[in-house]
């Protein structure tokens, strides 16, 4: 069964970034997350992590048709 939450460095893994820019992701709201327990443990759902990386999918689009 695949996990429903992941931690930061599942999703510092998956996108490979930097730990520090997989956080600031989620502290600006972009990612969304929960926070659990005490300070800097977060959980993103795996749903949420595939909806951003297809909303910088149609971004990217976006950029490029504008650009052309």
């Amino acid at each position: 069964m695949e996990a429903r939450f992941l931690t930061l460095a599942d999703v510092q893994e998956a996108l490979n970034i930097k730990s520090a820019q997989a956080y600031a992701l989620v502290r600006s709201g972009e990612l969304p997350a929960i926070q659990i327990g005490g300070r800097n443990t977060w959980r993103v759902e795996a749903s949420e992590l595939e909806a951003y990386i297809q909303r910088q999918y149609e971004a990217t689009r976006s950029r490029a048709e504008v650009e052309r």
